[in-house]
C-alpha cells in the first residue's frame, strides 16, 4: 500500500526559511546596497509566494513598482537570487541549518524497509544537495530516487506540477505515496496530484489553515521525546507520539476505509 515517501524540503526537512533563507536574503540585499530588510513578520507574509525569485519580484513590485517594471529587472533578480543562494549555501555548510527532529530517523527507517524516497520542492537543486550533504552526508543524495527541485516545472506549488513530475519519474501511482509537507501551498500541490499528505508544521506555518490531511502535526517526534502536539490531529482527533512507518500505514488504511 505504501511504496514511497515524497519529502518537501524548506520547513519540512529543516527550518531552512528561518535559519537560512531569510538571513541570506538580507545579506544579499546589503551586498547590493538595497535598503530592504525582511523581518520575521514580512518574511512570513512573503512565504505565501513560492519560489525565491518570485518572492523577490513580488516584493520589488510592492515597494518600487516603477523600478520593478524597468528594463533588466529579470537579470537583476536572477543575480540577486544567485547571491542570496551563495550566502544560504555558506550557512548550510557552516552547520547553521540542521534537520528537524525525527527526520533523520524516518528517512533511515524508510531506507531500511526498502521504501522509495523522493523530494518535491520549489527550492533550487543546489540548496537541496547542500542541505543533504551537510546534515546526512555526501552520499545522501543517492538515497532519493528522484529530486524534483527549482525550475524543472513551469508552475511552482501550490500547483501540482512538481508532484506530477516526481510521480512520472518514479513510475508510481499517487495512492502508493505519502507526501510530507509543512505548508498550505505544499498541501495543495500534493493533494491536487492525488497524494495523501502528512503535515509537520514549521515555524512559519503554525497558524495556517489547512484542509483535512492524513495527519496535521507539529513534528515527527523522537523516541523518548514524543511529538508534543496540543493541536496535532490525526483523522480529526488529537494525537501525540512518534511518527514511524507503522503509524503512516495505519493512517492510510483508516483513511481509505473511511
Amino acid at each position: 500500500m505504501l511504496r514511497a515517501l515524497v519529502w518537501d524540503v524548506d520547513g519540512t526537512l529543516a527550518e531552512t526559511e528561518h535559519d537560512g533563507h531569510r538571513v541570506a536574503f538580507n545579506q544579499a540585499f546589503a551586498d547590493e546596497g538595497l535598503p530592504w530588510r525582511w523581518d520575521e513578520a514580512v518574511y512570513a507574509e512573503l512565504l505565501a509566494i513560492t519560489g525565491g525569485k518570485e518572492r523577490l519580484r513580488a516584493w520589488w513590485q510592492r515597494v518600487d513598482p516603477a523600478g520593478a517594471a524597468s528594463t533588466g529587472v529579470a537579470e537583476r533578480i536572477a543575480r540577486l537570487h544567485a547571491r542570496k543562494t551563495r550566502h544560504y549555501l555558506a550557512r548550510v555548510e557552516a552547520g547553521a541549518v540542521g534537520l528537524r527532529p525525527g527526520v533523520r530517523r524516518l528517512i533511515a527507517q524508510a531506507r531500511a524497509a526498502g521504501l522509495v524516497q523522493a523530494i518535491a520542492t520549489t527550492t533550487s537543486p543546489d540548496n537541496v544537495t547542500a542541505l543533504l550533504a551537510a546534515t546526512l552526508g555526501t552520499e545522501a543524495t543517492g538515497w532519493f530516487a528522484c529530486i524534483g527541485a527549482g525550475d524543472v516545472v513551469p508552475q511552482k506549488k501550490p500547483a501540482p506540477d512538481i508532484y506530477h513530475w516526481v510521480l512520472a519519474r518514479l513510475g508510481l501511482r499517487a495512492d502508493e505515496c505519502v507526501a510530507i509537507e509543512d505548508s498550505a501551498a505544499g498541501v495543495a500541490a500534493a493533494q491536487a496530484a492525488g497524494l495523501a499528505v502528512l503535515v509537520t508544521r514549521s515555524r512559519y506555518s503554525r497558524a495556517e489553515r489547512l484542509p483535512p490531511v492524513l495527519a496535521d502535526l507539529d513534528g515527527l517526534g523522537e523516541p523518548g521525546a514524543a511529538m508534543q502536539a496540543a493541536a496535532g490531529r490525526v483523522a480529526g482527533r488529537p494525537w501525540q507520539g512518534v511518527v514511524g512507518l507503522d503509524e503512516l500505514r495505519d493512517w492510510l488504511r483508516n483513511e481509505r476505509r473511511n
